[in-house]
């Protein structure tokens, strides 16, 4: 596998998936991410309970969302870290090489595939 051609699909789904955090998030003080409401309305501009409850529904579903792109992009940060310090393609489990097959389909994969239920 060429690691540029790797580098590259790594860096073009980071770039989407820091689009798509954008739009359903902000990153707070601390650098996490936080979900922001679908609009920007106060508890003020809530009808009744209905649509709060709505609101707070949508909130939650944002946030799920928010969480998974974050860990995503979590772990393709840190795969293009392994990368830069030639451990890329190494299972963080048992130490062996990641299979080549499975490293195509999932360029961020942190296992190999007998450890890839462990984590």
């Amino acid at each position: 596998m060429e690691i540029n051609n790797i580098k590259t699909k790594l860096n073009e789904e980071k770039k989407l998936l820091e689009n798509e955090l954008n739009s359903i998030g902000r990153v707070d003080k601390t650098g996490d991410w936080d979900a922001t409401p679908e609009t920007e309305t106060s508890t003020q501009d809530v009808q009744d309970e209905a649509d709060m409850s709505e609101k707070s529904e949508n909130y939650e579903e944002r946030s799920s969302i928010l969480d998974s792109l974050e860990n995503r992009l979590s772990d393709i940060n840190k795969t293009l870290l392994k990368i830069e310090s030639g451990n890329y393609g190494i299972c963080e489990i048992c130490g062996k090489k990641i299979e080549e097959d499975r490293l195509k389909v999932n360029p961020a994969a942190r296992t190999c595939k007998y450890d890839m239920e462990k984590i």
